[in-house]
């Protein structure tokens, strides 16, 4: 099989050249293979097909376990053929025998960048810059080179946020596919529209600061200043003016503090130390 651009033959003296630093720019897939091992021959010209079609967004390494026994014990190949996916320094899958087309397709589709990659970048650039007119002409514009994207849906999302549509945001939420309703992204968002939402047409954040200052037991003040500070990520601070106002009022919005406090939690994931220390914090307060 003639090596290309795409498909290349690793051995231990190019493997970390090849496999370990070429990952970094583009998805390496290295086949462990062997001349006596009928499933490799197999696989192989499956592998250098994708190589072809999908050049430039994957590399396909091929390494002859029979030539590089030493390598291969030392990554802990057992079973041929193994194909391990390198992304970013490491292997971040993985998969054995001589799979399908089709499923091998299925195996490195969610690992591949997107042909919308480049444009969501610069989404996310004009999004941060507050250019909403510069986030929505890209958006259609990776609409235009990369219709199946599921995280366009996402990124239109977070557009209508930011221009303060936050019924349309959630509108088109409620319309997430269902492969994408658990994702961490999808529930960081709804919980960001929650939050926007328990500020709409609240007085600015500073002017809340002001009222605090002057009156430490001013509940509302105190209650959407945290809103305020957990919108724009400050969540510590957010999340030690509610532990005061719990302690304070817990009556204060039918119980406010507590369930937006449980609200940042889910929006900052169950392993955030953050979380663990409010948590406890709070069961505290409340018992």
């Amino acid at each position: 099989m003639a090596d290309s651009p795409n498909l290349v033959a690793v051995t231990a003296q190019n493997f970390h050249q090849v496999v370990i630093e070429g990952s970094y720019e583009r998805p390496v897939l290295v086949d462990f293979w062997a001349d006596w091992c009928a499933p490799c021959r197999a696989l192989m010209p499956i592998l250098a097909k994708l190589a072809d079609e999908y050049r430039g967004r994957l590399l396909v390494a091929k390494l002859n376990t029979e030539e590089e026994q030493a390598l291969a014990a030392q990554i802990g190949i057992r079973n041929l053929p193994t194909v391990l996916l390198f992304k970013d320094g490491r292997p971040v899958d993985q998969f054995m025998g001589a799979l399908p087309e089709t499923q091998v397709r299925a195996f490195l589709e969610p690992h591949l960048p997107r042909a919308a990659d480049g444009l969501l970048e610069r989404i996310e650039d004009r999004l941060l810059a507050g250019d909403l007119a510069g986030a929505q002409a890209a958006l259609d514009l990776a609409r235009a080179k990369d219709p199946d994207n599921p995280r366009l849906f996402l990124v239109e999302v977070q557009i209508k946020a930011a221009a303060g549509d936050s019924q349309g945001a959630e509108a088109l939420l409620d319309q997430v596919p269902l492969d994408l309703a658990k994702d961490p992204e999808v529930l960081a968002l709804r919980g960001q529209l929650r939050l926007a939402n328990l500020v709409a047409g609240a007085p600015a954040e500073a002017e809340l600061a002001t009222r605090l200052a002057a009156d430490p037991r001013d509940s509302e003040a105190a209650f959407l200043l945290a809103v305020h500070q957990a919108i724009k990520g400050d969540f510590a601070a957010a999340l030690a003016g509610l532990l005061a106002l719990l302690k304070r009022d817990r009556a204060y919005g039918e119980d406010a503090a507590r369930k937006t406090m449980i609200m940042i939690f889910d929006l900052l994931g169950g392993q955030d130390p953050l979380v663990t220390s409010y948590r406890g914090k709070m069961l505290s307060a409340l018992y």
